[in-house]
């Protein structure tokens, strides 16, 4: 299944990027109110995170690399929505791009890729929650067909003040 584009190749994750895509979920975990972890993770803290996400089935870790350099660009996820068994139909999906790769269009390629992945699987929706404000990933979502379904306000706090999370929802093939 791997996918090149430009000078990115998408493929699955692997033990070999366990690094890298540590360092990069650290960046927003530090920098940012895009994910509501507080505290970084060691690469040892995000093998159980790696490893829920098999090459097949409706949970994938996708990577974006430069073909020349390399590097990690992003990655995309389909997680578990909720863990009771009526919600194994419902994906959360997510995309993470280093800052370096924003606006290159890694993060449609990996979306691109994940989609087409999951085409078949039986999944029936995908959500998606977005810290506000985010233009960037609205746009983004909504390029792939998600609709705003709601927003929860003030649900997470992080550097001392309070973030709202709006939800999106996609209907899938699958079922």
């Amino acid at each position: 299944m791997p996918q090149e584009h430009a000078e990115v190749q998408v493929r699955a994750g692997t033990e070999a990027d366990l690094e890298a895509l540590t360092e990069l979920y650290n960046h927003y975990v530090r920098e940012t109110a895009v994910t509501f972890d507080t505290s970084a993770f060691t690469p040892e803290g995000r093998r159980p995170w790696l490893h829920s996400h098999p090459e097949d089935g409706p949970y994938r870790l996708l990577v974006a690399r430069d073909v020349r350099s390399a590097l990690l660009l992003g990655y995309a996820t389909s997680s578990p929505f909720r863990p009771k068994p009526a919600y194994s139909t419902s994906v959360e999906v997510s995309v993470y791009c280093t800052p370096e790769a924003a606006g290159r269009g890694i993060g449609t390629l990996l979306y691109k890729t994940l989609f087409e992945a999951l085409d078949g699987e039986d999944i029936h929706r995908a959500y998606a929650g977005i810290a506000q404000p985010n233009e960037a990933s609205a746009r983004l979502h909504a390029r792939f067909g998600f609709r705003h379904i709601g927003t929860y306000e003030e649900v997470g706090r992080k550097f001392g003040r309070y973030w709202d999370v709006a939800w999106y929802e996609k209907k899938l093939s699958g079922s």
